[in-house]
Protein backbone atom coordinates (compact mmCIF):
# COMPACT_ATOMS: atom_id res chain seq x y z
CA UNK A 1 0.00 0.00 0.00
CA UNK A 2 1.27 3.82 -1.15
CA UNK A 3 -0.02 7.10 -0.75
CA UNK A 4 -0.38 9.66 -3.91
CA UNK A 5 0.99 12.95 -2.29
CA UNK A 6 0.03 16.44 -3.29
CA UNK A 7 -0.28 20.22 -1.67
CA UNK A 8 -2.53 19.10 1.02
CA UNK A 9 -2.83 19.77 4.72
CA UNK A 10 -2.56 16.02 5.45
CA UNK A 11 0.44 14.68 2.95
CA UNK A 12 3.49 12.34 3.97
CA UNK A 13 6.35 14.07 4.08
CA UNK A 14 9.90 13.58 3.28
CA UNK A 15 11.87 11.32 6.28
CA UNK A 16 15.03 12.70 7.37
CA UNK A 17 17.04 10.35 10.37
CA UNK A 18 19.38 11.74 12.23
CA UNK A 19 23.10 13.08 11.76
CA UNK A 20 26.17 14.07 13.84
CA UNK A 21 25.41 17.56 12.62
CA UNK A 22 21.72 18.02 13.33
CA UNK A 23 21.27 20.64 16.05
CA UNK A 24 19.37 18.68 18.42
CA UNK A 25 21.67 15.62 18.87
CA UNK A 26 24.64 16.72 21.73
CA UNK A 27 27.11 14.57 23.39
CA UNK A 28 25.40 14.71 26.63
CA UNK A 29 22.45 12.30 25.66
CA UNK A 30 21.76 10.36 22.40
CA UNK A 31 19.04 11.15 20.76
CA UNK A 32 16.21 9.25 18.76
CA UNK A 33 14.47 11.21 16.57
CA UNK A 34 12.43 11.59 13.11
CA UNK A 35 12.00 14.71 11.01
CA UNK A 36 9.05 15.03 8.23
CA UNK A 37 9.07 17.75 5.80
CA UNK A 38 5.91 19.07 4.44
CA UNK A 39 4.86 21.34 1.87
CA UNK A 40 1.37 23.67 2.88
CA UNK A 41 0.81 27.79 1.99
CA UNK A 42 0.89 30.08 5.26
CA UNK A 43 0.65 33.76 4.58
CA UNK A 44 0.46 33.88 1.24
CA UNK A 45 3.35 31.86 0.34
CA UNK A 46 4.17 28.49 0.38
CA UNK A 47 6.50 27.17 2.73
CA UNK A 48 8.32 24.27 4.51
CA UNK A 49 6.96 22.89 7.46
CA UNK A 50 9.73 20.70 9.45
CA UNK A 51 8.44 18.36 12.13
CA UNK A 52 10.91 16.59 14.67
CA UNK A 53 9.74 14.01 16.67
CA UNK A 54 12.59 13.87 19.41
CA UNK A 55 13.09 11.68 22.29
CA UNK A 56 15.60 10.83 24.95
CA UNK A 57 16.50 9.07 28.38
CA UNK A 58 15.10 12.55 29.89
CA UNK A 59 12.06 14.02 27.58
CA UNK A 60 10.31 13.89 24.84
CA UNK A 61 9.55 16.95 22.55
CA UNK A 62 7.74 18.03 19.34
CA UNK A 63 9.75 20.80 17.07
CA UNK A 64 7.92 22.41 14.30
CA UNK A 65 10.12 24.96 12.19
CA UNK A 66 8.11 27.28 9.43
CA UNK A 67 10.33 28.08 6.69
CA UNK A 68 11.21 31.89 5.92
CA UNK A 69 11.75 32.68 2.79
CA UNK A 70 13.44 35.66 3.25
CA UNK A 71 16.09 34.59 5.78
CA UNK A 72 17.08 30.85 5.88
CA UNK A 73 18.78 32.35 9.00
CA UNK A 74 15.83 33.22 10.82
CA UNK A 75 13.03 30.62 10.94
CA UNK A 76 9.77 30.67 12.79
CA UNK A 77 9.85 27.74 15.41
CA UNK A 78 7.95 26.07 18.43
CA UNK A 79 9.12 23.66 20.67
CA UNK A 80 6.10 21.18 22.48
CA UNK A 81 7.62 19.27 25.74
CA UNK A 82 5.97 15.81 25.64
CA UNK A 83 7.48 14.49 28.93
CA UNK A 84 5.75 11.68 29.91
CA UNK A 85 5.41 11.97 33.83
CA UNK A 86 3.10 15.54 32.88
CA UNK A 87 0.25 14.58 31.67
CA UNK A 88 -1.07 17.95 30.81
CA UNK A 89 1.89 18.79 28.18
CA UNK A 90 -0.23 15.91 25.90
CA UNK A 91 -2.82 17.95 25.00
CA UNK A 92 -2.16 21.95 24.66
CA UNK A 93 -2.17 24.28 22.44
CA UNK A 94 0.36 27.50 21.19
CA UNK A 95 0.50 30.34 18.99
CA UNK A 96 3.58 31.70 16.91
CA UNK A 97 3.63 34.67 14.51
CA UNK A 98 4.75 33.84 10.78
CA UNK A 99 4.91 37.18 8.95
CA UNK A 100 2.17 39.11 11.14
CA UNK A 101 -0.44 35.89 10.59
CA UNK A 102 -1.31 33.89 14.13
CA UNK A 103 -0.51 30.32 13.67
CA UNK A 104 -2.32 28.45 16.25
CA UNK A 105 -0.76 24.75 16.72
CA UNK A 106 -3.24 22.51 18.50
CA UNK A 107 -2.20 18.62 19.80
CA UNK A 108 -3.66 15.89 21.73
CA UNK A 109 -1.18 12.61 22.22
CA UNK A 110 -3.48 11.99 25.37
CA UNK A 111 -4.12 8.33 23.75
CA UNK A 112 -1.45 8.20 20.94
CA UNK A 113 0.26 4.53 20.70
CA UNK A 114 4.05 4.85 19.93
CA UNK A 115 6.45 1.63 18.94
CA UNK A 116 10.59 2.15 18.77
CA UNK A 117 9.87 5.59 17.09
CA UNK A 118 9.36 8.93 19.09
CA UNK A 119 6.80 9.78 16.14
CA UNK A 120 3.17 8.40 17.08
CA UNK A 121 1.68 5.85 14.86
CA UNK A 122 -1.84 5.82 15.79
CA UNK A 123 -4.50 7.43 18.11
CA UNK A 124 -3.58 11.54 17.92
CA UNK A 125 -3.59 14.45 16.05
CA UNK A 126 -1.11 17.80 15.66
CA UNK A 127 -3.56 20.38 13.93
CA UNK A 128 -1.64 23.63 12.33
CA UNK A 129 -4.61 26.14 12.27
CA UNK A 130 -3.95 29.97 10.38
CA UNK A 131 -6.86 31.99 8.73
CA UNK A 132 -9.67 29.20 10.36
CA UNK A 133 -8.40 26.68 8.46
CA UNK A 134 -6.03 23.63 9.20
CA UNK A 135 -3.62 23.74 6.96
CA UNK A 136 -1.07 20.50 7.98
CA UNK A 137 -3.10 17.55 9.99
CA UNK A 138 -0.63 14.91 11.40
CA UNK A 139 -2.58 11.73 12.94
CA UNK A 140 -5.56 10.09 12.53
CA UNK A 141 -8.04 11.87 14.65
CA UNK A 142 -9.47 14.01 12.11
CA UNK A 143 -12.77 14.45 13.35
CA UNK A 144 -11.43 15.22 16.91
CA UNK A 145 -9.13 18.12 15.40
CA UNK A 146 -11.76 19.58 13.26
CA UNK A 147 -14.37 19.81 16.19
CA UNK A 148 -11.59 21.40 18.80
CA UNK A 149 -10.10 23.69 16.30
CA UNK A 150 -13.45 24.83 15.18
CA UNK A 151 -11.55 25.35 11.89
CA UNK A 152 -12.11 23.99 8.03
CA UNK A 153 -9.86 21.64 6.34
CA UNK A 154 -8.41 23.17 3.89
CA UNK A 155 -9.56 21.98 0.50
CA UNK A 156 -7.74 23.52 -2.44
CA UNK A 157 -5.01 20.58 -2.84
CA UNK A 158 -5.75 16.46 -3.25
CA UNK A 159 -5.87 14.37 -0.50
CA UNK A 160 -4.07 11.26 -0.13
CA UNK A 161 -5.05 8.21 -1.87
CA UNK A 162 -4.55 4.08 -0.97
CA UNK A 163 -3.01 2.05 -3.39
CA UNK A 164 -3.70 -1.68 -3.83
CA UNK A 165 -2.41 -4.14 -5.86
CA UNK A 166 -3.64 -7.92 -6.38
CA UNK A 167 -2.95 -10.71 -8.77
CA UNK A 168 -3.94 -14.12 -9.19
CA UNK A 169 -0.94 -15.83 -11.43
CA UNK A 170 -2.04 -19.56 -10.59
CA UNK A 171 -4.92 -21.93 -11.29
CA UNK A 172 -6.43 -22.57 -14.12
CA UNK A 173 -7.44 -19.66 -15.53
CA UNK A 174 -5.27 -16.91 -17.29
CA UNK A 175 -2.89 -14.92 -14.89
CA UNK A 176 -4.60 -11.45 -13.87
CA UNK A 177 -3.56 -8.48 -11.90
CA UNK A 178 -6.39 -5.67 -10.47
CA UNK A 179 -5.52 -2.02 -9.08
CA UNK A 180 -7.56 -0.71 -6.56
CA UNK A 181 -7.49 2.92 -5.37
CA UNK A 182 -9.06 3.92 -1.30
CA UNK A 183 -10.64 0.11 -2.12
CA UNK A 184 -12.38 0.45 -5.59
CA UNK A 185 -10.96 -1.37 -8.45
CA UNK A 186 -9.30 1.14 -10.83
CA UNK A 187 -7.87 -0.97 -13.09
CA UNK A 188 -8.01 -5.01 -14.22
CA UNK A 189 -5.07 -6.45 -16.49
CA UNK A 190 -6.06 -9.72 -17.87
CA UNK A 191 -4.03 -12.17 -19.72
CA UNK A 192 -0.73 -11.09 -18.22
CA UNK A 193 1.08 -13.61 -20.12
CA UNK A 194 0.87 -11.40 -23.24
CA UNK A 195 0.33 -8.12 -21.18
CA UNK A 196 2.77 -8.69 -18.84
CA UNK A 197 4.36 -4.70 -19.60
CA UNK A 198 1.94 -1.97 -20.32
CA UNK A 199 0.85 0.95 -19.45
CA UNK A 200 -2.58 2.75 -18.85
CA UNK A 201 -4.28 5.75 -17.40
CA UNK A 202 -7.15 6.21 -14.67
CA UNK A 203 -8.78 9.46 -13.13
CA UNK A 204 -8.05 10.00 -9.28
CA UNK A 205 -10.37 13.01 -7.77
CA UNK A 206 -10.53 14.44 -11.75
CA UNK A 207 -6.67 14.18 -12.39
CA UNK A 208 -5.27 11.61 -15.00
CA UNK A 209 -2.96 8.76 -13.49
CA UNK A 210 -0.92 7.26 -15.77
CA UNK A 211 0.13 3.88 -14.65
CA UNK A 212 2.90 1.81 -15.81
CA UNK A 213 4.11 -2.03 -14.77
CA UNK A 214 6.70 -4.25 -15.70
CA UNK A 215 5.39 -8.14 -14.08
CA UNK A 216 7.72 -10.25 -16.34
CA UNK A 217 9.95 -11.80 -13.93
CA UNK A 218 6.86 -12.78 -12.02
CA UNK A 219 5.89 -15.20 -14.68
CA UNK A 220 8.32 -16.27 -16.04
CA UNK A 221 11.24 -16.41 -13.10
CA UNK A 222 11.64 -18.07 -9.76
CA UNK A 223 10.91 -16.45 -6.84
CA UNK A 224 12.86 -14.05 -5.25
CA UNK A 225 14.36 -13.81 -8.68
CA UNK A 226 12.87 -10.55 -9.92
CA UNK A 227 10.57 -7.87 -8.80
CA UNK A 228 7.82 -6.26 -10.40
CA UNK A 229 7.86 -2.51 -11.02
CA UNK A 230 4.75 -0.15 -11.07
CA UNK A 231 4.97 3.34 -11.84
CA UNK A 232 2.45 6.02 -10.89
CA UNK A 233 2.78 9.72 -12.37
CA UNK A 234 0.22 12.60 -13.15
CA UNK A 235 -0.68 12.84 -16.31
CA UNK A 236 -1.85 11.14 -19.62
CA UNK A 237 -0.56 10.02 -22.79
CA UNK A 238 -1.60 13.16 -24.29
CA UNK A 239 -0.01 15.64 -21.51
CA UNK A 240 2.66 17.73 -21.24
CA UNK A 241 6.14 15.59 -19.21
CA UNK A 242 6.16 18.77 -17.52
CA UNK A 243 2.69 19.11 -16.13
CA UNK A 244 3.57 16.14 -13.98
CA UNK A 245 3.80 16.56 -10.66
CA UNK A 246 4.55 13.53 -8.45
CA UNK A 247 5.70 9.94 -9.51
CA UNK A 248 5.54 6.68 -7.55
CA UNK A 249 8.22 3.58 -8.29
CA UNK A 250 6.92 0.50 -6.27
CA UNK A 251 8.60 -2.66 -7.15
CA UNK A 252 7.15 -6.22 -5.21
CA UNK A 253 8.96 -9.28 -5.51
CA UNK A 254 7.52 -12.69 -5.08
CA UNK A 255 8.50 -14.27 -1.90
CA UNK A 256 5.77 -17.28 -1.77
CA UNK A 257 2.80 -18.19 -4.01
CA UNK A 258 0.93 -15.87 -2.26
CA UNK A 259 3.49 -13.20 -0.93
CA UNK A 260 4.94 -10.57 -1.89
CA UNK A 261 7.85 -7.75 -0.38
CA UNK A 262 7.28 -4.78 -1.35
CA UNK A 263 9.32 -0.90 -1.44
CA UNK A 264 7.97 2.14 -2.61
CA UNK A 265 9.72 5.44 -3.42
CA UNK A 266 8.38 8.81 -5.17
CA UNK A 267 10.12 11.66 -6.75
Amino acid sequence: MVSIPSESCNIKGLERRPSSEDPITDEKSAQNFVTCIHRAKLAEKFRNIDITWAKNLIGHSLHITVENPLDENSQYTCKIDLKTWQFWGKKGLKSLKVEENRVDIFWDLKSAKFSNSPEPKSDYYVAIVSEKEVILLLGDQMKEALRRTKCRLRSEGKREHDIIIESALSGPYDPEMWISIDGIESIRITNLHWRFRGNDTIVVDDVNVEIFWDVHDWLYNGLGSGGGMFIFRQGGEEEETSYWEFCHFLYAWKLENEEAKVDGSKS
